[in-house]
């Protein structure tokens, strides 16, 4: 039977991609871990590798396509023996998921929807077990009973993987989406419904000129996802004012030590480093929120902000408690150039339990974000601003002053504990020597 080849999700976050190029044609041969072709994402353009054996039967989507969706077929893939001509519905577009699965429905940590994927039924005595050759070859080498094994592949087929996975005589275990790996299955469509129609918008210009601009997969995301969070998440806000002139004078001092080695410090880096150690000594709020229960995190995995053409990422800067400055400047210098370049993987953009997004570099001297789930608070920074303030001897002085706000989810941290979380980063940035300590 002719095995299908879906449109693979490359992220937690896809919905839809773009066919950006076939690497193979009609008629090549491919084995498992072969590239196929290469997918544009909503985050960045990934290679799509074979899961299964056999020859490219027919290309169903061309070159170039875009919008495809997730789990749409857009090849067939023919087994020993096969021909074209056993391509009959094999090609149609996938079904829509039947109601009785959608009951099935799990909630992410994230809050968006996913599709638990039911295991591969045990074969009744007499029916086709659907099984790669591959699958076949080394099951009967490990003396493996093929009934006993769940297929992962398009529509609970068995490839290699599986049965290289699987133990002669063992059950076979549940695999739902609920029990995969964070970010291993796609999330279900969501659907961004505020505010008027678009029909009611256009007819409310007629007349006027206009250009009209389509979403990309990645602002949909974005649209998605922060109409999710501020709808779904209970913010509520925490400000200071930090005084600056300390860390800019010890930043003058590093950067004229460090210049021999082509390392320049921002106050960004300043800033990470304070969060990530203030998440470590106020450890109940290094956590994220899991739908029913709440994850405390050991590391400190700061997310950071990084604007680029058409939308952003939020690149995460692992372990970052334990690194130097210099490492931490390096590692984001990278990260946001990649960034730029859409050229990061998914483990890198995802996880964290708390973010930064600092506009003080575009001259904003505060502003509130939004919290990107499942994150229990992100940072605002805004600019360093000279100002008029009372000196600690009670003399008027001047001092430059940073304005930040802690955008908290109150699910995860309370009021309290938000204002030790704040207290804590505010303290590392006005004493910056502690944080080499």
């Amino acid at each position: 039977m002719p095995t299908e080849i879906l449109m693979p999700a490359l992220s937690p976050t896809m919905e839809e991609g773009t066919l950006a190029k076939w690497l193979v044609k009609e008629g090549d041969t491919v084995s498992s871990g072969d590239l196929l072709a290469e997918i544009e994402t909503d985050k960045a353009t990934m290679e799509f590798e074979a899961v299964d054996e056999g020859v490219i039967g027919k290309i169903l989507v061309a070159d170039g396509s875009e919008g495809v969706k997730v789990n749409t077929v857009i090849a067939v893939l023919l087994e020993d023996g096969e021909s074209a001509d056993d391509i009959g519905a094999t090609s149609a577009p996938a079904p829509e998921v039947a109601p009785a699965t959608e009951a099935a429905t799990e909630v992410t940590p994230s809050g968006a929807a996913e599709k638990a994927a039911p295991p591969a039924p045990a074969a009744a005595s007499g029916a086709r077990i659907f099984a790669s050759p591959l699958a076949r070859r080394i099951a009967a080498q490990k003396g493996l009973d093929l009934s006993q094994v769940n297929g992962t592949g398009p529509h609970g087929r068995i490839v290699k993987a599986d049965v290289e996975a699987a133990q002669p005589g063992a059950a076979p275990a549940a695999t739902t989406a609920a029990s995969a790996a964070p970010g291993s299955v796609p999330a279900a469509a969501a659907t961004v419904s505020s505010g008027p129609s678009t029909s009611h918008v256009i007819a409310m210009y007629e007349g006027r000129e206009y250009e009209e601009v389509a979403l990309n997969g990645m602002r949909k995301t974005i649209a998605a996802r922060l109409t999710e969070a501020k709808q779904s998440i209970p913010h509520f806000y925490l400000r200071r004012d930090i005084k600056l002139d300390a860390l800019l004078k010890f930043r003058s001092q590093l950067n004229k030590q460090l210049e021999g080695r082509g390392v320049k410090l921002s106050v960004n880096d300043f800033v990470i480093k304070a969060s990530a150690l203030a998440l470590q000594s106020v450890p109940d709020a290094n956590a994220v929120w899991a739908g029913d229960r709440v994850l405390k995190l050991k590391p400190s995995d700061v997310a950071v902000a990084v604007a680029i053409e058409g939308g952003l990422f939020t690149p995460v800067l692992k372990d970052s408690d334990m690194k130097s400055l210099s490492a931490l400047s390096a590692e984001m210098k990278d990260l946001a150039s990649r960034a730029r370049d859409r050229k990061l993987a998914p483990h890198e953009y995802q996880g964290g339990s708390f973010a930064i997004s600092n506009l003080g570099m575009f001259g904003i001297d505060n502003f509130d974000a939004v919290i990107n789930p499942p994150h229990g608070a992100i940072l605002a920074v805004g600019a360093g601003k000279k100002k008029p303030i009372v000196g600690d001897d009670g003399e008027l002085t001047v001092a430059t002053v940073m304005s930040c706000t802690l955008s908290v989810d109150h699910r995860v941290i309370d009021g309290a504990l938000g204002a030790e979380l704040l207290q804590a980063i505010v303290d590392n940035l006005e004493n910056p020597m502690v944080m080499l300590a």
